[in-house]
């Protein structure tokens, strides 16, 4: 029976331990929900520091492709504009030796003149230049530039009658507009 009699200051201390055991599980459990917060908290600013770096890194490459682009476009453009220019500065050079077979050359002369603008012709050919169709078409303006106008019957509404001055051109871009005469 001794065994069944319990020291009731021994029950007490237990019952005391116990709580101390329950309220220092309860203290650790606090303090553990606390820096698991802190962590969660953490974690999330992390994140979406993460998520900033992630984003800025896509608009950074995507300025840079734009860059690349606009420089290529540009470059492109500086090119065009250059070769045009080039171009243009040997169209005179044409200008005077057609000059010079319509208005007084001997027959030999003639022959040396026509061969050189045939030449003329096939190197412009393969850079890409190309004459302006005139005679006989209807007025355009984003290709030809009117100068004169002249009254025919005989002409349709707006049709080029004489060209005085040959244009030409790029793919699409006008390097020279034809310098024209319009009819009606």
């Amino acid at each position: 029976m001794s065994e069944e009699i319990k020291n009731p200051e021994a029950e007490v201390a237990e019952e005391t331990a116990e709580a101390k055991d329950t309220k220092k599980g309860k203290k650790e459990a606090k303090k553990l929900e606390a820096e698991v917060k802190a962590l969660a908290e953490k974690n999330a600013e992390l994140e979406k520091k993460l998520a900033d770096s992630e984003d800025a890194k896509l608009r950074l490459a995507a300025e840079y492709d734009n860059y690349r682009r606009r420089t290529q476009k540009e470059r492109e453009a500086l090119y065009n504009d250059a070769f045009s220019d080039a171009v243009s500065g040997i169209l005179p050079i044409i200008d005077n030796l057609d000059y010079a077979l319509q208005y007084g050359a001997s027959e030999e002369e003639k022959k040396g003149i026509e061969l050189i603008i045939k030449n003329a012709g096939e190197a412009l050919a393969k850079m890409g230049v190309t004459e302006i169709e005139a005679l006989g078409t209807t007025f355009d303006p984003n290709v030809h530039n009117a100068v004169m106008h002249v009254e025919d019957e005989t002409k349709g509404e707006s049709e080029i009658v004489q060209v005085l001055q040959k244009g030409y051109k790029i793919g699409d871009k006008v390097i020279r507009f034809a310098m024209v005469s319009v009819a009606n």
